[in-house]
């Protein structure tokens, strides 16, 4: 074999070495997803020469995808899914269902088209959407230099003024009693299934430190909405350990330090502070989350979109929770 042909060889190799590394680094990052009706979160990683992502997808969990392949102009990224089917014989069989994300760059954004399986092995749900590149972070702020305006009550104490439903076509279980902000989503128990909705500011707020205080019954859950796309956990998680998915959490991302929580029924305080993207909260005196970087959006977020204002919006639909001195301060 001649030289000449072994270099020809090599920049070949060299030139499609080169090729898939652009290729990867252009998808390489955190994107924040623009799905229709909501959002997610998609992170592609590439580590020792292995490429991996994790993804939320409308709610739930940011959590690892079972592949991830990049291969020419294309990002495809599968998960799965079990679904346990009934037979005639009364026996059952899991099945495993494969959705496919596939992604590819146009412009500055990534066009994506997600495949879901019918779940009766009949057809598929198809559903477009984009994906933006997050800016990177910037270094955690330092609070001490923060400029404050002046504290906004979000609550009244007498009826829902500047408050609304995100979704008219739901049932308000929200309303004033005694002073508090009260959330009691009754299900009649007679196999109706009642659809309660989330709750959210009229305003909407950038940065901004945020205070409360929650009474949360035995096994009930709500959650905070941050600018409506950062849930700060609320639940009764009193005794358990430290959790991402507990109390005072930002849900699925950052877990709390400590773990003081109070018992079921009891008032606790909440001190929260959004600031350049990066998180506070200091739950009944102790600060749980200090100063930490907020990675995406989270489950249930309203919009993809991180850079503008939003509302604070409280969950409704998990169980009955009652609120009190709701206080914003904006920071400048």
């Amino acid at each position: 074999m001649s030289s000449r042909f072994l270099l020809v060889i090599s920049f070949a190799l060299f030139t499609l070495s080169a090729n898939a590394q652009d290729n990867v680094a252009s998808f390489e990052g955190r994107w924040t997803l623009h799905l229709p009706g909501g959002a997610g979160w998609l992170e592609i990683t590439h580590d020792q020469g292995n490429v991996d992502a994790s993804l939320l997808w409308y709610g739930g969990s940011v959590l690892p995808v079972a592949s991830a392949n990049i291969t020419g102009d294309q990002l495809i990224v599968t998960r799965t899914q079990t679904v346990k089917r009934d037979l005639a014989d009364g026996s059952q069989r899991n099945l495993i269902f494969t959705n496919t994300l596939t992604l590819r760059p146009e412009g500055d954004r990534l066009v994506g088209k997600a495949k879901f399986p019918d779940h009766s092995g009949i057809g598929s749900r198809i559903i477009e959407f984009e994906a933006e590149r997050i800016p990177e972070l910037p270094p955690a702020p330092d609070l001490s230099q923060a400029a404050y305006g002046d504290p906004i009550e979000l609550f009244n104490g007498t009826d829902l003024t500047g408050w609304s439903l995100i979704n008219d076509e739901q049932v308000n279980g929200f309303k004033a009693e005694d002073g508090m902000l009260v959330n009691d989503p009754v299900q009649p128990g007679n196999g109706e299934y009642i659809r309660y909705g989330n709750l959210r500011t009229d305003a909407t707020f950038e940065d901004f430190r945020l205070t409360l205080e929650v009474n949360i019954p035995e096994g009930s859950n709500s959650g905070v909405y941050l600018r409506g796309i950062y849930e700060v956990q609320v639940a009764d998680t009193y005794g358990m350990d430290a959790d991402s998915h507990h109390m005072g959490a930002l849900y699925s991302r950052i877990q709390p330090a400590a773990t003081v929580e109070k018992a079921a029924g009891e008032w606790q305080s909440m001190d929260i502070t959004l600031y350049q993207r990066h998180l506070t909260v200091i739950l009944n005196g102790t600060t749980i989350i200090d100063n930490q970087p907020v990675l995406g959006v989270t489950g249930g977020a309203m919009t993809a979109d991180e850079a503008a204002p939003g509302p604070i919006y409280l969950q409704g639909d998990h169980g009955r929770v009652l609120y009190r001195n709701l206080v914003l301060t904006p920071i400048l």
